[in-house]
């Protein structure tokens, strides 16, 4: 007995001592990544009564990930941004641009800390992440983009995918710089979606139950035909429907098309959405920067989709040679009349090129500018915008 006794001990021990050198190596395998990123932004409207503004940033986030164990591992990562106050505009006098920053210029937030579990095709994670659904998205658009404080269980076979969760709340650029982490609906949004996907052919549907808010179902589907050698055209068609919950007036239904051709560098793209509203009712672009395809830097369908049907068409081209990709987009938005008689008709120009310096540094810049065919004397749709940004990206994915 004294002998077995003495086995299991040893055995105890160096099961024990085991565990302790794993538990050593997760974090010593783990893998430190993160992004540095400096922003310009500058808006000029078209009329005295508002005012010009700008601000320029240094930010990004550091993210620490741990090696797997028996398919669980954690991560957390920060994020940041802080206006450079001499290449910003004064505050005091509303000539600082806070979306950056925020309008106190200054924004940090623990925008990521989970815990993720995979096995072969399965894979659960909890906690602050990134998303990116059609109606829930990261919309990396700014320095700080968006996370969410969600559970999603994701299952992979092969061309097929199916996802579930529930989103509990958001932080970012789109969820409001001033408000932190904010609620998704009244006690949070349910997600489920199938997905398909092939070489030829990919399609995926989706619905959120956002509590006490909207049921929205959303569905797309496209075809990549190989037309010779050197040519490649993509076609795409979506569909939304929007439900109205507890009286919140989102009720909607959109449809869009898009199609692209791909040839020696170049990509010319078209693409219509249309918004059918009901009386007093409007749409809902998701929480995010949206799925539709006519969506465009600034300009998206649902800022005129509000107690009428509004429809869009934007036409693009692109050129990419070596590391430099130059940019071109026309969008024309349009809104019927509503309860008031008052239409709508905005053009939006998007000017653009983006410079891969090397595998990590980029440099990027987009100049945006609307006009409003029907009221040139409207703050909110006439003005022009410029962004440049350069970011560093280090780092990589743990083992």
């Amino acid at each position: 007995m004294k002998l077995i006794a003495k086995v299991f001990l040893i055995c105890a021990y160096t099961l024990n001592l085991s565990a302790q050198t794993q538990l050593i190596d997760i974090f010593k395998d783990g893998v430190v990544s993160g992004q540095i990123d400096s922003t310009y932004i500058q808006q000029n409207f078209q009329n005295a009564t508002d005012t010009n503004n700008y601000a320029t940033a240094l930010g990004g986030k550091l993210k620490y990930e741990t090696a797997s164990f028996e398919g669980f591992n954690t991560a957390v990562a920060f994020y940041t941004s802080q206006d450079i106050n001499f290449a910003t505009g004064d505050r005091s006098k509303g000539k600082q641009n806070s979306e950056l920053s925020s309008d106190k210029g200054s924004y940090t937030q623990a925008a990521e800390a989970y815990i993720n579990y995979g096995y072969e095709g399965f894979n659960l994670r909890a906690g602050r992440q990134v998303i990116d659904t059609p109606l829930a998205d990261s919309d990396s658009i700014r320095i700080i983009q968006n996370t969410f404080e969600a559970y999603i269980a994701t299952y992979t076979n092969d061309a097929l995918t199916f996802q579930a969760g529930k989103l509990v709340s958001w932080q970012g650029y789109d969820a409001g710089l001033e408000n932190g982490f904010t609620p998704v609906g009244k006690q949070g949004a349910w997600l489920g979606s199938a997905s398909f996907s092939n070489n030829l052919f990919d399609a995926s549907a989706w619905f959120y139950n956002v509590t006490d808010f909207s049921n929205l179902f959303y569905t797309d589907a496209g075809t990549h035909i190989h037309v010779n050698n050197d040519v490649l055209l993509h076609v795409r068609a979506q569909y939304i429907n929007e439900q109205e919950l507890k009286q919140s007036t989102i009720n909607a239904q959109l449809y869009g098309v898009k199609s692209t051709v791909e040839f020696e560098g170049f990509a010319i793209s078209t693409a219509y959405n249309k918004a059918l509203v009901g009386k007093d009712k409007t749409s809902f672009s998701g929480f995010g920067g949206g799925a539709l395809y006519t969506n465009m830097d600034t300009m998206i369908l649902k800022e005129i989709a509000t107690d009428r049907d509004a429809e869009a068409f934007v036409g693009g081209i692109s050129y990419t040679y070596d590391n430099i990709k130059l940019i071109y987009a026309y969008g024309d938005f349009h809104g019927s009349a509503n309860s008031l008689g008052e239409k709508a008709d905005i053009i939006e120009h998007n000017i653009g090129f983006e410079y891969n310096i090397n595998n990590d540094l980029k440099l990027s810049a987009i100049y945006a500018k609307d006009i409003d065919k029907i009221d040139p004397n409207n703050t909110q749709t006439n003005w022009d915008r410029v962004q440049i940004n350069i970011a560093y990206n280090f780092g990589g994915k743990s083992k």
